[in-house]
């Protein structure tokens, strides 16, 4: 019969182990967390990014408003033709 392996008692070993009751001794911490604002804008770059590629380049719903109020003989009058033409040199930046 072989009891020793190496010079060691495997059941020594595990007969001389003492149990301890490791919940009496914990204590409760605190952790927290720092993210730095350049992180901060990083994410918020990429959200951003994320929502402009979901986003069609063309909004038919827009388009399809507009169309029917072209068609409106009346609705193409001055102030309107005017008000186009001032969005679309502040656009320019003009």
């Amino acid at each position: 019969m072989i009891d020793k392996i190496g010079g060691i008692n495997s059941l020594n070993n595990v007969q001389n182990t003492h149990r301890t009751n490791g919940t009496d001794n914990v204590s409760a911490g605190t952790d927290s967390i720092n993210v730095s604002e350049e992180a901060k804008e990083m994410a918020e770059v990429y959200y951003m990014k994320q929502v402009a590629a979901n986003t069609p380049d063309v909004r038919a719903d827009r388009v399809a408003e507009i169309r029917e109020k072209i068609k409106d003989p009346s609705y193409l009058n001055d102030a309107v033709i005017n008000s186009t033409a001032d969005r679309i040199m502040t656009s320019f930046g003009l």
